[in-house]
């Protein structure tokens, strides 16, 4: 049943869940969550059940046309808002304009400033792509007993910081689980195994939109094959047309427009004056 809410923007709206909703089924109930970029994805997510979509903070409002009752994330990108000013900025926008919590994969102390303003935080934990060279590259994080208490830790750190949920990437499953069970953070695993509270994959994972997929994805569809399709059709509709004005067969007596040949030849008379 959705619940009515009065947005950051002034304004009613329905929503799948609020926070308070979340909270409450953690560990009660999976959720899945994919990614959206735009207004089609949007209702595509909508329209296959999912309970949350995730969206880049700009294209909100595109999103929020598509998916208007979806729990909703805005991601607000690592590089793109350096300061902490830029950050808290971006995250009142995103919340006025209908999302429901933001994503920063900065530290604690940024985390902190949003959870003060009642905004809820989605953290990221785990494997961090941007920041993986501090890891030694791209690698699954937990794989020690260290680095598994490590991790845990950083979770503990996040919930004292306020966070609300965490993006939680790359992490050994059996670390994942322990986690789960131990943290009040509403866990979203993206290559995390099936323990946590929310199984998160990108969108274009899951329609299988790439030539390739990473270890932790699966291609539930194939569009990339589609897209291949429509790309050796655009290409030989391109080549069909050149060959035809090369050969004089386009624009032919269907595609033109003649005039009168009384006017025609008024016209030429009109000319020659």
């Amino acid at each position: 049943m959705n619940k009515r809410i009065y947005t950051w923007g002034g304004v009613f709206a329905d929503r799948n869940y609020t926070v308070d909703d979340l909270r409450k089924i953690k560990g009660k109930k999976k959720l899945v969550q994919t990614t959206a970029s735009t207004l089609e994805e949007a209702e595509a997510a909508r329209d296959a059940g999912f309970d949350m979509v995730l969206c880049k903070s700009p294209i909100i409002k595109t999103v929020r046309l598509g998916a208007p009752k979806l729990f909703l994330t805005a991601t607000i990108d690592l590089s793109n808002f350096p300061t902490e000013k830029d950050v808290l900025n971006e995250a009142f926008k995103a919340m006025r304009e209908g999302a429901d919590q933001v994503y920063t994969a900065r530290g604690p102390h940024i985390v902190e400033m949003l959870a003060k303003e009642e905004i809820p935080v989605m953290c990221h934990l785990g494997l961090v792509p941007r920041k993986s060279g501090w890891r030694g590259g791209l690698r699954a994080v937990g794989g020690t007993a260290e680095e598994a208490l490590k991790l845990f830790k950083d979770f503990k750190t996040m919930e004292n910081a306020g966070a609300f949920s965490a993006e939680s990437e790359v992490i050994h499953e059996q670390v994942m689980n322990e986690i789960t069970k131990r943290t009040s953070l509403l866990v979203s695993s993206l290559g995390s195994g099936w323990n946590g509270d929310i199984i998160y994959l990108f969108q274009n994972d899951i329609c299988g939109e790439e030539e390739k997929q990473f270890r932790h994805a699966r291609a539930f569809g194939n569009i990339y094959s589609l897209k291949q399709q429509i790309k050796a059709e655009r290409i030989s509709a391109l080549k069909a047309f050149k060959n035809a004005v090369l050969e004089k067969n386009f624009p032919n007596q269907k595609e033109t427009i003649k005039i009168n040949d009384d006017e025609l030849n008024k016209f030429i008379n009109l000319l020659s004056k």
